[in-house]
């Protein structure tokens, strides 16, 4: 029984295993392995300009084919990795990387996220610090609100102690 099972969660976890390398297809692929695998090495770290947050390794959009393309082109031109990257930033601007570099123009990307982060850090201690003690505690019962109350409790005892089932105290 617990082979089946295992079988079956196999069977059910090979395609999702298998859609990264789904988009290459046959044709893109080089002769040379070592290209081939630089190649892949790259599509990894290049965006597709159609799918936003998608390497082009594995994007089905037909600019990402195209890309891979010109990668693997380029590559078997004699170009090293640094030149087919930049090349693509030339051609399409930091965007194009998944990984953009730490510049000016970027500087809001990488440490937006944490300046909002510690700008809603400080909003709260500034709220809770800015409460009052007093406006924390509970009031002091009025003595017309302590008699009210006894008598509730007086008649909750009375109804055989449930306290919820009797007299609900309003008018």
């Amino acid at each position: 029984m617990k082979r089946l099972g295992f079988l079956l969660l196999l069977l059910l976890a090979f395609p999702v295993l298998a859609l990264p390398a789904a988009a290459l297809e046959p044709d893109e692929v080089l002769a040379d392995r070592v290209l081939e695998q630089r190649a892949r090495d790259l599509s990894q770290e290049i965006r597709c300009v159609v799918c936003q947050n998608e390497s082009i390794d594995s994007s089905n959009a037909e600019i990402a084919k195209e890309l891979r393309l010109l990668v693997r082109e380029r590559l078997t031109a004699g170009d090293s990795d640094a030149q087919v990257l930049d090349y693509l930033v030339a051609r399409y601007g930091d965007f194009v990387l998944l990984r953009p570099p730490m510049k000016s123009s970027t500087y809001l990307l990488w440490f937006g996220p944490a300046i909002v982060l510690l700008l809603g850090l400080i909003g709260v201690f500034f709220f809770f610090r800015r409460q009052s003690p007093a406006a924390l505690t509970p009031a002091a019962l009025s003595a017309e609100e302590e008699q009210r109350l006894s008598r509730l409790l007086e008649d909750g005892e009375g109804a055989g102690g449930t306290g919820g089932e009797g007299k609900t105290g309003r008018s």
